[in-house]
């Protein structure tokens, strides 16, 4: 598969380059490290062989080629991993490398090691998107746009507002990532540290300490929580940047032209078209999510795991989860950019509350003439006098001033006010504020 122009271009590059093979093979050699130093501490090695061991494997080179060969015979990574790491020991130190321990154990834990440094990025990302969408807020607080439901014009609503409702999924997410924990994997063939006893727990909860991971209650061999919440955490913060992504690249069609992604030579740009200006970010960013989906399904499918040990459940989350990862950084990076560079246009966003010559209006002008018409009347009367607007391209208040069921009966400049887009914004500047101060609790 060309993954380097298939998978590769919606994944964070940084995280790429951290998170390769040789990563893998170092977050393994790292478990088993620390494994060996804590048994040593509680008197189940001789002293001095952890650090024996660490000397040889710090500067050893490993076989990645034939760690992959060997996973299609053993079924995970882990086994030919602890063959080679094995062989590259004296004869009296070998006994004692992966003492206690199972494939599952040194899997699921390096993949927790892999994942760490992903959340503090995940974390940095976010927040600065929050910082970004705090200034486009303050910025647009006042500026009035179209509201639009079921993709129609509906009410007037300012453009600060709706950054808010961006700002607001994204830090959500970033909330719910911050508590998520990640947990050392250590329980033995079948959960239960079987022939350490006792020791089975404190080596669990020391291990845990050494790597810098969570202590899980028990061993999580086919208790699958830990993934789950990652793996539906990673979806949260894909929606929140799809959505802005799906916002932004509706307001940048060329009828709307509402806002526009940063400009960067070559971005955007198409084969044949050299007109064309495409939101090329918002596609990487809906891309990677549509991914992050499809992923995240095989991630819940997997929850429940039969007995001890998963059958092709367990084997089926490592691509997906760590995939999610990668997906949502890049995602993040291009979200990150595009609030930070988005051109917005408050001329145009007038120029489309005109658009239907004061028929935005309509509902406003009807609450102004009930009282004096009636509901059903009044409905008509702002309905007509839109249309007229909308033909004739004359301010619809001056059509409503000359409507023979309102000419000298409402005051015109009544009329003009419950015309006026800017005058009739609800709390959108209030949200606003709302949403600022909420940002900034955390």
């Amino acid at each position: 598969m060309p993954a380097a122009f298939l998978k590769h271009p919606f994944m964070s590059q940084h995280a790429l380059a951290e998170g390769d093979d040789e990563a893998m093979v170092n977050a393994m050699l790292a478990f088993e490290l620390a494994l060996a130093e804590v048994q040593e501490a509680s008197g189940a090695m001789p002293n001095g062989v952890s650090q024996q061991m660490r000397a040889l494997m710090q500067s050893a080179t490993f076989n990645i080629a034939d760690i992959e060969e060997g996973i299609a015979s053993g079924g995970n990574v882990a086994i030919p991993f602890v063959k080679q790491s094995r062989a590259l020991l004296a004869d009296d130190l070998k006994r004692y490398w992966h003492q206690g321990a199972t494939s599952q154990d040194v899997v699921d834990s390096a993949l927790m090691l892999l994942l760490k440094p992903r959340l503090a990025a995940l974390d940095d990302l976010l927040l600065r998107c929050r910082s970004a969408s705090i200034a486009l807020m303050d910025a647009h607080i006042d500026t009035p746009m179209v509201g639009r439901t079921l993709m129609q014009q509906a009410l007037p609503i300012t453009f600060g507002v709706k950054v808010a409702h961006w700002a607001i999924g994204l830090e959500q997410t970033r909330r719910r990532l911050s508590a998520i924990e990640l947990p050392v994997q250590f329980g033995g063939a079948v959960g239960v540290h079987s022939g350490w006893d006792n020791l089975g727990l404190e080596w669990m909860d020391a291990l845990a300490e050494r790597l810098g991971l969570a202590v899980p209650v028990l061993p999580w061999h086919t208790d699958r929580y830990p993934i789950h919440a990652l793996g539906t955490a990673f979806d949260a913060v894909a929606g929140a940047a799809e959505k802005i992504a799906l916002d932004v690249s509706l307001l940048t069609q060329t009828e709307v032209g509402e806002v526009a992604e940063p400009s960067a030579p070559g971005m955007g740009e198409s084969s044949s078209m050299p007109h064309k200006r495409n939101p090329v970010r918002s596609a990487l960013i809906r891309g990677a999510a549509r991914q992050v989906h499809g992923h995240t399904s095989v991630l819940i499918n997997a929850a429940a795991q039969p007995l001890e040990r998963g059958l092709g459940e367990w084997h089926a989350e490592w691509a997906p989860l760590m995939e999610s990862a990668l997906l949502v950084e890049g995602a993040l990076e291009q979200v990150a950019v595009l609030l930070e560079g988005l051109e917005v246009y408050p001329d145009n966003m007038w120029r489309n509350l005109a658009a239907t010559g004061g028929g935005i209006m309509a509902e406003p002008v009807a609450r102004l003439l009930a009282p004096t018409l009636g509901v059903e009347k009044a409905k008509e009367v702002s309905a007509e006098a839109a249309e007229t607007s909308r033909q004739t391209a004359r301010p619809s208040s001056e059509v409503l001033a000359e409507h023979p069921d309102v000419k000298g009966i409402v005051d015109p400049d009544a009329l003009r006010n419950a015309c006026d887009p800017a005058l009739y914004l609800g709390s959108s500047a209030a949200q606003v504020m709302r949403t600022t101060k909420w940002l900034e609790s955390q």
